[in-house]
C-alpha cells in the first residue's frame, strides 16, 4: 500500500509563495490502475514528484507502512515526458544497465516492448523522435521490476492507433500485484483502462471515485469531472461574448 498522508508543498520564487499541493491524502493500493486528472497547474506532476523524492515536500508519504528510501525505492518507476533515460546510450546499454542495478528486471518483457514499438536496439536514444522516446521511456518503466509504476503524461507525441493498441498490450501483460498510477490528460481514451479516477485542483483532492461506480451511474469520467469542476457549458460562448463584444 502506498499511502500519501497530509503532503503540502510550496514553491517559493520572487513573486512570492505558491501552494502546489495542500493536505493530500491519498491511498493507492496493489494492483490499481488509477487515473491523475486536472487542469494545468493543478499539482499533478508535483505529487508524482513527491512521491518519488525528487521534490522535498511537508507530511508523510510511506510504502506499505516504511518510508521511502535506498533499501524500498525500487519498487517505484517512473515515466515522464520530460524523460529519465541516458541521451547518448542505446536501449542495449539501458537495458544491460538496468539489469545490473534491478534484480527483477523484467528481461521478457523488456524485448517484448521493444519489438512492439519497433525501437532499434543498437542507435542511442538522443537520435529517436520524440514518440519513440516516450516509447522507451514507458518500456523502462515496465521492466524495472517496479510494483507502482508512475507515469506523467508518458504517451506524449504518440499517435492514436499506437496509444489506444499501447492501453489493450498493457493490460494484458500486467501481473495482478503491479499498480498504475497515471497523470494525463488523455481523459476519453483511458477512462475504459482505468479502474479509479482521482481529480486534483489547485493542489487538492475534489474528487476520487471507482470508474464502476459511474458505469452503474451511466456516467463518464468526463462528465464527472465537468460535474466536480463546475465546468460551464457557456463557458467558450461568454468569452467569446467579451472578446468581440458581440452578444452570441
Amino acid at each position: 500500500m502506498l499511502e500519501i498522508k497530509n503532503v503540502k508543498k510550496i514553491y517559493y520564487s520572487k513573486q512570492g509563495a505558491v501552494r502546489a499541493l495542500n493536505n493530500v491524502n491519498l491511498s493507492i493500493g496493489p494492483g490499481e490502475i488509477i487515473g491523475l486528472f486536472g487542469e494545468n497547474g493543478a499539482g499533478k506532476s508535483t505529487l508524482l514528484k513527491s512521491i518519488l523524492g525528487f521534490l522535498s515536500y511537508n507530511g508523510e508519504i510511506l510504502l506499505d507502512g516504511k518510508k521511502l528510501g535506498q533499501e524500498n525505492i525500487a519498487r517505484l518507476s517512473f515515466a515522464t515526458c520530460e524523460h529519465s533515460f541516458f541521451p547518448n546510450l542505446s536501449p542495449q546499454m539501458h537495458q544491460e544497465f538496468y539489469q545490473m542495478h534491478f534484480e527483477n528486471f523484467r528481461q521478457k518483457r523488456f524485448e517484448g516492448l521493444i519489438k512492439f514499438f519497433d525501437l532499434s536496439m543498437r542507435k542511442p536514444l538522443k537520435t529517436f523522435s520524440s514518440g519513440q522516446k516516450n516509447q522507451f521511456e514507458v518500456i523502462m518503466a515496465l521492466s524495472q521490476g517496479a510494483d507502482y509504476i508512475l507515469m506523467d503524461e508518458p504517451f506524449a507525441g504518440n499517435d492514436i492507433f499506437n496509444r489506444e493498441d499501447f492501453y489493450k498490450l498493457l493490460i494484458g501483460l500486467l501481473e495482478p500485484e503491479e499498480t498504475i498510477f497515471l497523470s494525463t490528460h488523455l481523459i476519453e481514451e483511458v477512462e475504459h483502462f482505468i479502474g479509479r479516477a482521482v481529480l486534483l485542483k489547485k493542489g487538492e483532492i475534489v474528487g476520487d471515485v471507482r470508474v464502476a461506480d459511474l458505469e452503474e451511474e451511466g456516467k463518464t469520467v468526463m462528465d464527472y469531472l465537468r460535474t466536480v469542476y463546475g465546468y460551464g457549458a457557456d463557458r467558450v460562448k461568454n468569452a467569446l461574448g467579451e472578446i468581440t463584444g458581440e452578444e452570441l
